[in-house]
């Protein structure tokens, strides 16, 4: 009654079966990656700003980090973008 795949069936089969494996790893790793954002880490307050959405983390704008954007997603974005930038020492008093 069980028949035997071909040799190449077999292959095709094992191709499937290991690119669904890769993929599953890419969506994990992504998965992982985005719990790893600043904005998931530390969770900045979100609030409308004039035009804008800010996310912020301290205080104020002056002593934290803020990002802005048109849109909710867009200002976490310009948060963790601005949370991994270097702080310019020339501007500093």
């Amino acid at each position: 009654m069980s028949q035997v795949l071909s040799p190449e069936l077999q292959a095709l089969a094992q191709e499937a079966i290991c690119h669904e494996a890769r993929m599953a790893s890419a969506a994990i790793q992504q998965a992982a990656a985005t719990y790893e954002r600043p904005s998931v880490l530390y969770r900045p307050v979100l609030y409308i700003d004039g035009n804008q959405w800010c996310a912020l983390y301290g205080e104020n704008l002056q002593e934290g980090v803020a990002g802005f954007g048109s849109s909710p997603a867009n200002a976490m974005w310009d948060f963790d973008r601005n949370w991994a930038a270097k702080l310019d020492v020339k501007d500093q008093p």
